[in-house]
């Protein structure tokens, strides 16, 4: 029988999952091949609407080797598992003669321990275990939650927090979870045979393809023992991510608390004498710690780094007397000592880390109104780590809607240890760049409106224009508003004061759940939706809730953020343009995330309105404005009120239609 082609299979998975074939699929789809093929690696930036999960799961159940693929959201995980691989190996079964094994895989505290549920979790002021749900009220909503979870133990075959539902708070989620480095090890747990983490485990180890996330990927590149069962291909989605999820799994913490909670569950556990070198230690951190401002530390002081040195030493000390000591008046002592040891390791391998003092590494102190302050120390880049740890003994398949910044993947291409595209070497990794568009006519859907006349937003200062020109706005769209902010405080003072000017409902992050707020934002036209960070990529909302898309301005990071501001001083330093490889960077991604919301389906139209001059003005807001879609370009006030004017009643007259 001869070998189905790719068009045919491509084809048959389309039509499974009721979906239209689209020409850049199709491209996709062949370059994905390729680049499996030959081994090398691809870049390839996909718009909304292509279809980009088809576009790659397709050629790559046709190669049959084993694939990961490694995405940010848990949605298009969920979509993935639920949906696209069950339809899409159900279509290409009669084509390919076998049916490809799919698993998910996540890191080990989304899964439900029977240990914790059935034993007790280790108590910090007395010895052994206490019966957590014994210890809440169960008219509590913790207690109430906690009941729920036991019920749910014994009919899930997964033991997956997501599962679920609805869900419960992370306080109530730890009483049930461990985390990799508490967990006792299958062979040594009363419950490893029946264990849901372990389970995973098997099952990837048997899948053909493995749906994971960034963090899993980060954790098995960073710590070198394999959590991820060998594949020979990588597909990593929503790749604009993975810089950020990487940095945050390579970055390390000390605050107080944890120290004093490592003391805790240690004093137990070994002598006084040595439990005691522990306490003065983080008396003497504690100490400094009520004193530190915010900021990054160019060099540890020298008193930080005494005591992290104090710190480091009887942690060492303590893991030593750990594993040789043993107490049987201690109930469940292998679970009060890992998870002892656990808390012990972690406040030593950053004092560690913060003492040998890289300059690889960025050191800076955080301060929270509710935590207190905190030390952090980040790498100043994961681009050597990608290079090394992912672009070895397989191929790399990176897809997105935004991997083109400034009209190349160059930028993008660098944040992940990428040589630019085309340059050759021997211990160089080959790559390609390929974008295959969109379906939707983005000069014909949206308009992009640069409020050119508003005055340059100063930081932090109060933007009279700018909520003259929202409000303006909004009254013309009819409400149907995203309002995305570079700040909460940002978003918080534009609600408060439109909430007075406009007889329109508008929702603000924070003040209920995301799902709940994108839920409500979609269901009435008239609503207006306010917020931060997530909204600019986490709000998929097509139809008439959604023509107006305002930014309030360019999402630059702080000039106060202590990793941003590193990387780009070293940028500087090795003779490049810190500012443009850093900061615009980073605000090119994060707008074209943003104006990603406005056009969701063929049939959507709107604006997207910039109320920062600097776009139009600047010299680097030619090479944001090329990393946005193909928007109608105006800065005429008048005009864009006329066409959110026309937009509105357009809308209106086929609302009333369908009525």
């Amino acid at each position: 029988m001869t070998k189905p082609s790719l068009p045919e299979l491509l084809h048959a998975a389309v039509a499974a999952v009721g979906g239209t074939e689209r020409p850049g699929q199709v491209t996709m789809a062949e370059t994905v091949a390729e680049a499996i093929d030959d081994g090398s690696h691809l870049l390839v930036q996909a718009g909304t609407g292509t279809g980009k999960s088809l576009g790659y799961l397709v050629p790559a159940l046709a190669h049959g080797e084993r694939v990961v693929v490694a995405t940010a959201t848990l949605a298009l995980q969920r979509q993935l598992v639920e949906r696209d691989l069950p339809r899409t190996v159900d279509a290409l079964h009669p084509l390919l003669r076998r049916r490809p094994e799919f698993a998910m895989l996540k890191g080990r505290s989304n899964y439900l321990c029977l240990h914790r549920l059935h034993e007790g979790m280790p108590q910090e002021e007395e010895e052994g275990l206490f019966d957590q749900f014994e210890a809440a009220a169960p008219s509590s909503k913790l207690g109430r939650d906690l009941l729920r979870l036991r019920d749910w133990a014994d009919e899930t075959e997964s033991g997956d927090r997501d599962n679920f539902t609805p869900g419960v708070s992370d306080r109530a989620w730890a009483q049930v979870s461990v985390s990799s480095r508490e967990c006792l090890g299958a062979t040594r747990c009363a419950y490893g045979q029946e264990c849901f983490a372990e389970m995973a485990r098997e099952r990837a180890k048997l899948a053909e393809v493995v749906v994971t996330n960034h963090a899993l990927l980060a954790i098995d590149a960073i710590e070198g023992a394999p959590v991820l069962p060998q594949h020979e291909v990588l597909i990593v989605d929503e790749a604009h991510e993975l810089v950020s999820r990487v940095t945050g799994v390579a970055t390390g913490e000390l605050t107080p608390g944890q120290v004093n909670r490592a003391v805790r569950r240690a004093a137990k556990l070994v002598d006084e004498k040595v439990a005691d070198q522990l306490q003065t230690a983080a008396e003497g951190f504690e100490r400094l710690m009520e004193l530190a401002l915010p900021g990054r530390l160019e060099e540890v002081p020298e008193d930080l780094g005494y005591a992290l040195m104090a710190l480091r030493d009887a942690a060492r000390t303590v893991i030593s007397a750990l594993g040789s000591t043993r107490d049987k008046s201690v109930q469940d002592e292998d679970a009060v000592r890992k998870q002892a040891l656990a808390s012990v390791e972690s406040v030593h391998d950053v004092a560690e880390r913060i003492t040998n003092g890289s300059e690889y590494d960025v050191v800076w102190y955080e301060r929270h109104d509710r935590f207190g302050a905190s030390l952090r120390v980040a790498p100043m880049s994961v681009s050597g780590l990608l290079r090394e740890k992912l672009f070895t003994d397989r191929s790399v398949i990176l897809t997105s809607a935004t991997l083109k910044l400034g009209g190349d993947f160059n930028g993008v291409g660098a944040s992940l240890g990428l040589p630019p595209e085309g340059t050759q070497g021997d211990d160089l990794p080959v790559w390609k760049g390929v974008d295959v568009g969109s379906p939707f006519d983005y000069r014909r859907q949206g308009i992009l409106y640069v409020a050119q006349h508003l005055a340059r937003p100063a930081r932090d200062g109060a933007r009279g224009d700018m909520l003259d020109e929202l409000t303006e706005l909004i009254e013309a769209a009819g409400g149907r508003t995203l309002g995305l902010f570079s700040s909460m405080r940002g978003a918080q003072a534009a609600a408060e004061e439109l909430r007075g000017r406009l007889d329109m409902p508008i929702l603000l992050q924070g003040e209920e759940t995301l799902g709940e707020l994108i839920k409500n934002f979609a269901a009435d036209d008239e609503t207006c939706l306010f917020g931060t960070l997530s909204l600019w990529q986490g709000v998929d909302v097509p139809g008439p809730s959604c023509q107006l898309v305002v930014m309030d301005k360019i999402p630059f990071p702080r000039p106060d953020d202590p990793l941003m501001s590193a990387r780009q001083k070293a940028v500087d330093e090795a003779g490049g343009n810190g500012f443009m490889a850093v900061a615009a960077t980073h605000a090119a991604l994060l707008m074209a995330q943003g104006a990603g919301r406005l056009v969701r389906a063929s049939g959507d139209r709107g604006v997207v309105a910039v109320l920062d001059p600097r776009l139009a003005t600047a010299r680097y807001g030619s090479y944001l404005r090329a990393s946005l879609p193909d928007f109608w370009y105006t800065t005429d006030r008048n005009q864009v009120r006329r066409s959110l004017a026309a937009i509105d009643a357009a809308a209106k007259e086929k609302g009333a239609q369908d009525a």
